[in-house]
């Protein structure tokens, strides 16, 4: 699923069955080439749901057992988050130091959260490519 097409989607609480935020961005790991976290907004209840606390990552919504397992903050998201962490909007480098484009979206695995590939203008390179995000790059292995 591209992330753009779930960008502003609801985040329902299957205990409710209530809305507890919507998706505004997504937490990257670049060592284990997955997303780990939605950072949310419009909620009352924490902005970071981690990945591994999903229920689901559907075309309409995303899902959570509890409205609980949504937090201010955690310490290895908080480390892969921040302007300097972002991998949407970015050029992209290759290991030799080419300019590849820039992300455009991300093709995301709904039920694992791993990057199947970064969405450039022209093309698409492979989610387990991706060697490190920075505040200059993306840089991924050589395609």
């Amino acid at each position: 699923m591209l992330f753009s097409q779930a960008k502003g989607h609801k985040v329902v609480s299957t205990a409710t069955a209530e809305q507890v935020g919507k998706v505004k961005d997504v937490v990257v790991d670049p060592t284990t080439h997955s997303v780990v976290a939605l950072l949310l907004k419009k909620t009352d209840h924490g902005s970071v749901l981690r990945w591994s606390d999903l229920t689901g990552f559907g075309s309409d919504a995303a899902t959570v057992a509890s409205v609980d397992l949504l937090l201010e903050s955690d310490d290895q998201v908080d480390g892969l988050r921040g302007k300097e962490h972002e991998v949407l909007g970015k050029r992209v480098l290759d290991t030799r130091g080419d300019e590849l484009g820039e992300v455009k979206d991300l093709d995301i695995d709904p039920t694992s959260g791993a990057i199947i590939s970064l969405v450039l203008e022209r093309r698409s390179v492979p989610g387990a490519a991706l060697v490190g995000v920075g505040s200059y790059a993306v840089v991924v292995g050589q395609t």
